[in-house]
């Protein structure tokens, strides 16, 4: 690629396969942000020499800065500093991997620079979705999913026209829980829980899995992206996570993406594209994956995907009240408040007593999460 990264959230699961992928490559890395993990940031600035950071953790911005005090590396501060350094930096193409609603505010600066960004943070395209694409097309950014599901469909989607898309086929690995009955699921753990069949990711985004709120996130994701009606997805458990999604065409052509599963690959394409570079991961072997098989996502065991479903067709503010009582509950769960069944009932709850309104700004966006969240606070804990 031509240019250079700024990493959004370059300690975290993609953020550090964003750093593998620049490693490989030889691309320059301008600027990183972080959260709290000082430890692998200042490596991460030791090694790529980035003339800017910036740390969410005001605190931890202060021990970074004692730390490479020795380097020319500029340290920013708090979520502001995050904006500071996007607004610095001279990179073409930002690569957004910051978990929850605190990534919005920096895919916005970043499309208000013009920047191609590298979409893995969900919750920016759920709970503002229009707003983004709108800020997206007046700076004239670029827009590429990272997620290997919507960089899978990102992908299909060259084999034809727009107009000539029939269905988006969603792929799921149905979590550590798949083939529960909701019974089943009233006596899992957190340690049941956190353990993915497939992927090393975050301990939220693990949760989101295993609950299938990853996938019904997904869903409003792809709506956003990829301007389709909800009702055009289907979500299809494919255990084996090897067709990372697919694209029905209207001639009932099924154009699919298969790979290893290794995020690096689609973090790769969507920095690199419409180029495709040498591998960063190990080729897929047809004949040791063997089997490949399809079922149906369970919706009323699994309410909250069904939950997202109802959220994206009534529209409004009801995908960002979603989103942000999801965090709220997961992060109960975490902390051992709640029961794993109870985080359906928490982000179902928080749903069913919101006033939704159709029309709204990026300020409503952030004012609906303060009310759901300190509403979910007052009455679980």
């Amino acid at each position: 690629m031509n240019g250079s990264l700024i990493i959004l959230g370059s300690s975290g699961s993609v953020g550090t396969q964003a750093a593998d992928v620049a490693r490989a490559h030889n691309i320059k890395v301008d600027a990183v942000t972080g959260g709290k993990n000082v430890k692998l940031v200042e490596e991460q600035i030791r090694e790529f020499k980035p003339r800017f950071c910036a740390m969410a953790d005001e605190m931890a911005a202060k021990d970074l800065s004692a730390r490479i005090a020795d380097t020319d590396t500029k340290v920013f501060a708090g979520n502001e500093g995050i904006i500071e350094a996007i607004n610095a930096t001279d990179a073409n193409t930002a690569v957004n991997s910051i978990l929850g609603l605190a990534g919005l505010a920096p895919t916005i600066a970043a499309a208000k620079r013009g920047m191609r960004i590298a979409i893995a943070n969900k919750e920016s395209l759920v709970a503002a979705g229009d707003i983004v694409k709108a800020e997206v097309k007046a700076g004239g950014a670029e827009l590429i999913p990272v997620d290997s599901e919507h960089s899978a469909i990102f992908q299909c989607l060259h084999a034809g026209k727009k107009s000539e898309v029939k269905r988006l086929l969603l792929t799921a690995s149905g979590g550590p829980f798949y083939g529960y009955t909701a019974e089943q699921l009233r006596a899992v753990t957190r340690t049941d829980a956190l353990k993915h069949p497939t992927w090393t990711m975050g301990a939220k985004i693990t949760i989101d899995s295993a609950t299938l709120m990853n996938k019904g996130l997904e869903v409003i994701e792809a709506v956003r992206l990829f301007d389709v009606k909800s009702s055009q997805i289907q979500v299809v458990v494919h255990r084996e996570s090897i067709i990372h999604s697919a694209v029905e065409y209207i001639d009932n052509a099924v154009i699919a993406e298969l790979s290893h599963p290794d995020m690096r690959e689609c973090v790769q394409f969507a920095i690199t594209y419409p180029n495709r570079c040498d591998a960063v991961i190990e080729p897929l072997d047809l004949f040791k994956v063997g089997t490949l098989t399809f079922k149906e996502a369970d919706r009323k065991t699994f309410r909250l995907l069904d939950l997202a479903y109802k959220a994206i067709e009534t529209g409004g503010l009801l995908p960002a009240v979603l989103s942000s009582a999801n965090e709220a509950a997961v992060a109960l769960f975490l902390n051992d408040k709640i029961r794993f069944y109870e985080i359906a009932e928490v982000v179902e709850a928080a749903m069913n007593s919101f006033a939704n309104k159709a029309d709204f700004t990026i300020e409503d966006v952030f004012e609906a999460d303060r009310e759901v969240r300190d509403r979910i606070k007052s009455e679980r804990n």
